[in-house]
């Protein structure tokens, strides 16, 4: 493997216990093709049983030495990494909005979304800070943008961080399941307010905007850069799709992006990190089985490390030689929202928070109503002389005393913690919208 190269890849596993079909056998079976693959760093997500961690580890252990497994709320984070290069530091930033409580069959909530990272030590590179996320699922493609409004949180946190690191003076990449398009307002929080370039977008400048009515979806995937909701996926196959799934046979979710360190943009004198290819990858079967490996397909992104002059970093450089090789790749020397961006941000913030606290009266009026009813059935179990109603009286009671509990939970506890978030984010974005018309 030369230094001068750096190979990634991610890919959501699906790894949900019990829940996930055939779990166990695409584990084994992505460990096994992540051994025979020559990347220098993995990220996973979705890979929430221990064991099935400690299998990838294992099987990628002698390439892949140095790997890290981050636990949060109450099923973990579900996202690893694995890296060839030494691991000295890692992060988890849990995100302060994602799902709800109630929202048992989404899961968002319980699993404790979060961007972690991972420090590692390159050897041309220095410090390279890799981020490795998965970002809210809830709100779909469609708007209007209150509905994402906690993915919205999460893109300007994911974002702040990636500036924060780069401006300490490291190079950034960032990768995982955005759970958006590269069209959508989220992605375009994270690229503007970071600074970040998208590696499969730098790679395919001819992509075209719309969809080739004689293409077909296995042309899709390496044409529009699909890795999910694919009808080649045999997870993804027959599921009902939104609009833009059906218009493009799927859609672009998994991401690999990339930026220098601060200090780079103005100097001719650091490493170039420069995408060279960038592909879909694990979409084929499992081998032997009739099944995919996750319902999403991977993404693997390669970049060439030039040093100062052009050289690649493994070749001695001429301090005279001229960088020509690389592609017409500008990166923003000022990134930030734009003033009509933060506008948008804020209103679609507002307007959750409204919502947030419409919520709350509701759950709270139905807290008290359960606890009317509850107070009701004792008092009348006591004056009925059917003892078989009893037993139902004590079903019912202890149906309205969850939903009581649960309702006051989720009004008193979940919303105002909810709406308090947002109002502190709103706060934020109007003061980072002053700091910006100052400058």
């Amino acid at each position: 493997m030369s230094d001068s190269q750096l190979r990634i890849c991610t890919l959501n596993c699906w790894g949900l216990l019990i829940v996930a079909k055939h779990r166990k056998e695409r584990v084994a079976a992505i460990a096994q093709a992540l051994s025979d693959s020559s990347y220098d760093i993995v990220a996973l997500q979705e890979l929430w049983v221990y064991s099935d961690y400690e299998l990838v580890k294992a099987k990628l252990v002698n390439k892949l030495p140095y790997a890290k497994f981050f636990r949060g709320g109450a099923l973990g984070a579900g996202l690893a990494f694995f890296s060839r290069f030494p691991i000295i530091g890692a992060t988890s930033h849990p995100y302060s909005l994602a799902g709800s409580p109630l929202d048992v069959l989404g899961g968002d909530w319980f699993v404790g979304k979060a961007a972690v990272s991972v420090l590692l030590a390159h050897p041309i590179l220095g410090q390279l800070q890799v981020f490795n996320s998965h970002l809210f699922a809830g709100g779909g493609e469609a708007g209007p943008e209150y509905l994402r409004a906690h993915r919205l949180v999460d893109s300007w946190e994911l974002a702040k961080l990636v500036r924060q690191s780069a401006e300490g003076g490291r190079y950034v990449i960032a990768v995982g399941d955005f759970n958006s398009v590269p069209t959508s307002f989220p992605i375009s929080i994270i690229k503007d307010h970071s600074g970040f370039r998208d590696a499969w977008a730098d790679t395919h400048p001819d992509t075209p905007s719309v969809f080739p009515t004689s293409m077909t979806p296995p042309e899709a995937l390496h044409t529009f850069g699909v890795t999910a909701d694919s009808p080649t996926n045999t997870y993804s196959a027959g599921k009902p799709l939104d609009g833009y799934a059906k218009q493009f046979m799927g859609k672009r979710l998994d991401y690999v992006l990339y930026r220098p360190p601060a200090h780079a943009l103005r100097s001719s004198k650091a490493p170039v990190l420069e995408p060279t290819q960038c592909d879909v990858v694990f979409t084929e079967h499992v081998p032997g089985q009739s099944y995919s490996f996750s319902d999403h397909f991977g993404l693997e992104g390669t970049f060439t490390i030039h040093l100062p002059g052009g050289q690649p970093g493994g070749a001695k450089s001429d301090p005279s030689q001229q960088v020509s090789s690389l592609p017409n790749i500008q990166f923003n020397l000022t990134p930030g929202l734009s003033d009509a961006s933060i506008t948008t941000l804020i209103q679609a913030l507002t307007s959750s928070y409204r919502i947030s606290r419409s919520k709350k009266r509701l759950y709270l009026s139905i807290f008290f109503s359960s606890l009317f009813v509850i107070i009701a059935l004792i008092v009348g179990s006591a004056w009925s002389s059917y003892s078989w109603i009893n037993p139902i009286f004590l079903l019912v009671t202890t149906a309205l005393a969850w939903l009581a509990t649960t309702m006051l939970y989720a009004g008193f506890l979940y919303c105002n913690y909810e709406a308090n978030t947002l109002d502190n984010i709103i706060e934020e974005l109007e003061l980072y919208r002053g700091t910006t018309r100052r400058d």
